[in-house]
């Protein structure tokens, strides 16, 4: 290991530690000590009193049951839903092409596809209004089908969000796995491709895409946005209830608030023990259905059947979009017609009106959050290069710590702590707490691209004479500079999409799209709650167009010269 490499290197990880871990151990802390009833501003000792208030609350079973079933449910239906569109996409040939129609979806923060899924399924949605005419409908039926008791609306709002994501990190890791090799194997035995997929290429598959899905599954357990918008209110999912709590006036209810955001983070845990233990089992009994040689004919219908089924979802998300930005330019829309009698531009044109602030606000954050976090990604990552050290397993959990954990689990403690520094309710406070989630996606997003720069670029430039900041700044930022936008569009991306973070850290005074969307969803005028929900999805939408086309301009004498030789 260089001494230049290892001075950079311990010097990234001291910033990571003290700005990214830290603060969420320490949060964790405090919510863990309130929980047990230290609590230094309200006084009182040790005891498990919290606990039990917590579990004397009215619907707390509820709430628990509505958490695993809404969790779990969603992260399994949207693995296997992707799973098969993956099958689909690479035995056509058009996974590149799948790829690029995911990302509308994939760009839009989970909030604004909760409303316009919301507004898709509700009873006069737009479904409702698409059947009234051949049903004869002249009412909305009289069906809960948002914010239903049982949590259906809230379990396929998150496979429409997560199944893109999760479609997408499985066809990018099919292209590290021999699927051709596997699949000419396989079928040279007498086994079909569905056979083949699920015998040979899933078990490779599965080291390559866990993390995600365990973070996946991780969000979907302690979601508060997409949660509050869809799932049930009386009583709502456990990281609802608890978010209520810290936000009750009775300043008691942080005792059992906090007991319930570790039980959140405690019910995390299990499930994603769980899957490891899962995990272990399958192997297990996939070694037993191997050696009974079964071709498994009847796999192909299944997979063909979670195709079938993810497709529609995805055409359920994109419906969600489309119903968003008709709300957004409606005057009149009465049931049961199927689009707005009238239309109008008032609220696009009066910023001044609300959105403007928020949208100020959700760009400013985002652009100082995003280039705090790409700024820490690209130094770790050079750091890495100049040790020539591989990355240690316990600094990818690092990485991934923010995305494993709840976010209720730390960050009423981090506010705490916060609050004793003076940096609650102002912008500074936002921006930090945003950048633990930001850091994470941006590094997951550009440990790859940075891996893959040709080496050779390197050692010529240094065979020049070039030193290590000159080959930074003159070799690699340039040279991978799509990269670089691409991962700088997917932090801003999660920027605009957080709520809690925001919420908390805010103290109600940072009126960001995200927050103001989800406070509006709740029985506001649609035509407002689209125009705030379109914006919301309309910033990732140009980052990332900006990240597409910048290059392009600024290289385009490059590929001209290039095609011409």
């Amino acid at each position: 290991m260089r001494p230049e490499g290892q001075a950079l290197r311990r010097s990234v990880l001291i910033v990571v530690v003290l700005a990214v871990v830290l603060p969420i151990v320490a949060g964790a802390g405090q919510t863990l000590r309130t929980a047990f009833g230290l609590h230094e501003g309200l006084g009182g000792g040790l005891s498990l009193a919290p606990w039990s208030q917590l579990f004397a609350l009215p619907g707390m079973a509820t709430s628990l049951r509505l958490s695993l079933i809404t969790g779990v449910g969603s992260t399994l239906l949207a693995l296997i839903l992707a799973l098969g569109l993956c099958v689909a996409l690479q035995t056509s040939g058009r996974a590149g092409w799948g790829a690029r129609a995911l990302a509308p979806v994939l760009a839009v923060p989970h909030a604004a596809v909760a409303i316009g899924f919301g507004f898709l399924i509700a009873p006069a949605g737009w479904i409702a209004r698409l059947l009234a005419a051949a049903l004869g409908w002249q009412d909305p039926p009289l069906v809960a089908t948002v914010q239903d008791a049982a949590g259906l609306a809230l379990l396929l709002g998150l496979v429409v969000k997560e199944l893109p994501f999760l479609l997408l990190v499985m066809l990018a890791a099919a292209r590290q796995v021999p699927v051709a090799t596997s699949l000419a194997l396989g079928r040279s035995l007498g086994y079909s491709a569905a056979a083949v997929w699920l015998r040979l290429i899933l078990p490779q598959l599965w080291p390559l895409i866990r993390l995600p899905v365990l973070v996946v599954q991780a969000y979907a357990l302690s979601c508060v946005d997409m949660a509050m918008i869809l799932g049930p209110s009386n009583p709502p999912t456990l990281a609802v209830a608890v978010t209520r709590w810290f936000g009750d006036p009775d300043l008691a209810m942080v005792y059992p608030a906090s007991a319930g955001a570790v039980l959140s983070a405690a019910l995390v845990a299990a499930v994603l023990l769980g899957w490891g233990l899962a995990e272990r089992g399958l192997a297990r009994a996939g070694l037993i259905w191997l050696r009974r040689g079964a071709r498994g004919r009847a796999e192909a219908g299944a997979l063909r059947l979670a195709s079938g089924l993810g497709v529609a979802v995805l055409g359920l998300g994109f419906a969600a979009l489309m119903v968003l930005l008709l709300w957004s330019f409606a005057f009149r829309w009465s049931f049961p017609d199927p689009l707005p009698e009238s239309w109008s531009l008032r609220l696009w044109a009066n910023p001044q009106g609300g959105w403007g602030r928020a949208a100020g606000y959700t760009l400013g954050l985002g652009l100082a959050v995003t280039a705090l976090c790409l700024t820490l990604a690209v130094a770790w990552l050079e750091a890495e290069d100049r040790s020539r050290a591989p990355r240690a397993a316990w600094a990818t959990a690092l990485i991934y710590l923010p995305l494993l954990l709840p976010q209720i689990g730390f960050l009423y403690g981090l506010n705490l702590l916060f609050l004793r520094m003076g940096l609650t309710g102002g912008v500074a406070a936002v921006i930090w707490a945003q950048a633990l989630f930001v850091f994470p996606y941006v590094m997951i997003a550009l440990s790859e691209p940075w891996r893959g720069l040709d080496p050779a670029l390197i050692r010529t430039a240094a065979s020049l004479g070039a030193g290590a900041n000159r080959r930074l700044f003159s070799v690699k930022l340039p040279t991978l500079l799509g990269p670089i936008l691409v991962a700088a569009a997917i932090g801003f991306a999660v920027s605009v999409a957080q709520y809690l973070p925001t919420l908390f850290m805010g103290a109600g005074r940072i009126a960001t799209l995200a927050t103001e969307a989800v406070t509006l969803a709740s029985g506001s005028d649609r035509r407002v709650v689209g125009t705030y929900a379109v914006l919301q999805a309309a910033l990732p939408f140009a980052a990332y167009g900006l990240a597409l086309a910048v290059p392009r301009v600024l290289y385009r004498n490059r590929r001209a010269l290039r095609g011409g030789m």
